[in-house]
């Protein structure tokens, strides 16, 4: 292949390895890489679509911590668990790798030398948040706070997860330690600082105008305004030099004397895992991967989350153009965030519909996820999915237009062909019906190099509407007797549109296009006719709805500063019925690794409570205790078990629970007030 010709390097944003994806995850990056880079491939483009795992960063650090194990187990644990999430969701990644490869850890350390060697970072001592207790320097997961812009009151120092603010550590307000709990104090270190501010003039005109060293680089018309406004927002209010290190003993050892005990800070790591991965696809493919990374000839384009624009679209172009020899993106298609069922995704409380977890429970129907996903696309707003709006669009769409005329006409086509596709020459209003369904197939793939992908897949269904009208306006079953020339023409017709609708599609069902293939197998004869979507119904959302109603109780929001919660009057204090019960029985609740179902006596009755401390108490363990418990709250069936109340626990830093027990000896029912 000559290396004048275009390619396209698409790059998905690096998954830390934490945790399980969610849907949050999927429709904000991942889905929407994937449909381009199918569509391009479909077209006959050269692309290399690149991803991984990103295992390093204090995240991970501190979701070992959590865990009692070492951070390799973490990451060993989560990028298993995704890398195989991704394949059986049909993310059909041409390279999914990791950042502790040794491949990755040399490339970003000759990255780092080059542009340490070329003077681009300046070394600066400063004073950060040291934990006295466990003598470390704190990253900035390691440090919590309240937000100084919208005062929530557990933001972490990089991140407000609440208002999605970025943050410096020294911006929190009454700063605290994750580790110990105790309030940091400040202490010299030394950092390589990247100073973003030499290099506003020329991102300014890069992001607002495409135009690059003089030259046009992408057309920013095509750029999303969040993006564009999150860059200006940022480059108007003064860019500020932003460390390029970290004092951690996990992560990329920063590769000069004098920095011992520091790692590369992760944002500047994690990008550079593009690079690296790129470099194991081109030796695994014999391809050459600076073909792809430093040729006039590449579109380099990211995949991210609005969250990560800042450092896809300013502190990456400014390492890669400092460096010298690689290409710049020409496009960052951040989308905006998807909720769920009325409040934002939260990983820590929860909230989430897990990918693995829906492959688990809805087997084989991962395009019915990828169409409502695509269809609710957050792509300019923030976009909310509902498990009812799921079950409507799959029903009301998937199944009754796409799955209704498919499956009307392969039923037809055996009833009066024995399953042998009819030829036949079309008429002026065939012609017209095609010309319209070539129309639209040739506008969503349009629209899809946009990144237009929700109106690219609504588009694509549009050529099924067409072949549903056409069946329903000349009505073959009724002309079969009198007219079987005219039936052979639109049944022709008809498994033309089939055939249109298996491309059109492929981007965005990958399986249900097979489906359609494996149907029009030869294109002589027709498979066997089988239904393409079942009917998603009433019990199987109810299952999916009561998991989340139990993943509310179980997972309480994370505790804000005092203050921060709305003030309530005495009045509504009075209203609560709290006092001090006795466990009498207690045990695990079956298929639910966080539930106990406790026998409390509450000096008044014994009731049933369902509390979510089993990763904190054993079932043994808390029998005889004596706790406080709310009563008067509306019984709740969780698990199918009905819940009478609530057990009040006290969280600390970590995250563990405890109970909020009386200090001295008191009888079951007695008040607290």
């Amino acid at each position: 292949m000559s290396e004048h010709t275009k390619k396209h390097l698409v790059t998905a944003a690096l998954p830390y390895a934490n945790g399980p994806l969610h849907i949050g995850h999927i429709a904000g990056a991942y889905l929407p890489a994937d449909i381009y880079v199918r569509y391009l491939k479909s077209i006959g483009e050269d692309v290399a679509f690149i991803c991984g795992s990103d295992e390093h960063g204090a995240a991970i650090t501190l979701r070992a911590k959590k865990e009692s194990t070492t951070p390799q187990a973490i990451v060993d644990k989560y990028h298993a668990i995704n890398k195989n999430a991704f394949a059986d969701f049909g993310i059909q990644f041409d390279k999914y790798s990791r950042t502790t490869q040794e491949i990755h850890k040399k490339t970003a350390q000759d990255f780092f030398k080059v542009l340490n060697d070329k003077g681009v970072f300046e070394k600066q001592t400063s004073e950060q948040f040291y934990d006295k207790e466990n003598q470390q320097f704190l990253a900035d997961r390691y440090i919590a706070g309240e937000c100084p812009n919208c005062h929530y009151g557990n933001a972490y120092g990089d991140q407000c997860e609440k208002c999605g603010s970025t943050l410096n550590p020294l911006d929190l307000i009454n700063p605290k330690s994750t580790i110990s709990g105790n309030i940091p104090v400040l202490k010299e270190t030394s950092h390589w600082y990247l100073p973003m501010q030499k290099d506003e003039d020329w991102l300014r005109e890069w992001v607002e105008n495409g135009i690059l060293d003089g030259k046009v680089h992408h057309d920013s018309k095509l750029w999303r305004n969040q993006v564009i406004g999150q860059c200006k927002s940022w480059i108007d209010g003064g860019l500020q030099p932003r460390a390029m290190t970290r004092d951690l003993d996990w992560g990329v050892k920063v590769p000069v004397e004098g920095a011992d005990g520091k790692v590369l800070y992760v944002w500047l790591d994690a990008p550079i895992g593009y690079i690296s991965a790129t470099k194991e696809w081109a030796e695994e493919n014999g391809r050459n991967w600076e073909d792809y990374w430093k040729s006039e000839n590449t579109e380099l384009i990211h995949f991210i989350g609005k969250d990560n624009i800042v450092f896809h679209a300013i502190i990456f172009p400014i390492i890669l153009k400092a460096h010298g020899d690689f290409v710049l993106p020409t496009n960052v298609p951040a989308n905006e965030f998807l909720n769920l069922e009325g409040d934002k995704i939260s990983t820590s409380r929860n909230w989430a519909v897990w990918l693995h977890e829906y492959l688990e429970d809805f087997p084989n129907r991962q395009d019915e996820l990828r169409y409502v996903l695509t269809s609710i696309a957050p792509e300019s707003k923030d976009s909310e999915f509902t498990w009812k709006d799921y079950q409507a669009r799959v029903n009301n769409e998937l199944v009754a237009i796409l799955g209704n005329f498919v499956n009307r006409v392969a039923v037809l086509t055996h009833k009066y062909y024995e399953g042998e596709i009819p030829s036949a020459d079309f008429s002026e209003e065939e012609n017209e019906v095609l010309k319209q369904a070539k129309k639209l197939a040739v506008k969503s793939g349009d629209l899809i190099k946009q990144f237009k992908f929700r109106e690219a897949q609504n588009t694509a269904m549009g050529i099924a509407r067409i072949g549903n009208k056409y069946l329903a306006d000349v009505e073959p079953w009724k002309l079969i007797k009198t007219d079987p020339e005219k039936v052979k023409v639109t049944m022709t017709l008809a498994l033309e549109l089939v055939s249109m609708l298996s491309e059109t599609f492929r981007p965005f069902l990958p399986e249900t296009s097979n489906r359609l293939n494996s149907l029009l197998n030869d294109r002589k004869t027709l498979a066997k006719p089988e239904l393409l979507f079942q009917k998603i119904e009433d019990k199987d959302i109810e299952v999916q709805i009561e998991k989340l109603a139990n993943s509310k109780i179980m997972n309480e929001p994370e505790p804000e500063k005092a203050g921060q919660l709305p003030a309530i009057n005495f009045e509504d204090f009075t209203k609560l019925d709290i006092r001090v019960g006795t466990i009498l029985e207690a045990k695990k609740v079956p298929k639910a690794d966080k539930l106990l179902e406790l026998l409390v006596y509450t000096g008044i009755d014994k009731r049933t409570v369902v509390s979510g401390i089993a990763k904190h108490y054993s079932a043994e363990e808390v029998i005889g205790k004596k706790v406080s418990i709310l009563l008067n709250l509306e019984p709740r069936k969780i698990r199918g078990v009905e819940s009478q109340g609530m057990i009040l626990m006290a969280e600390n830093a970590e995250g563990e629970l405890s109970f909020v027990s009386p200090e001295k000896d008191v009888e079951s029912g007695s008040a607290i007030s």
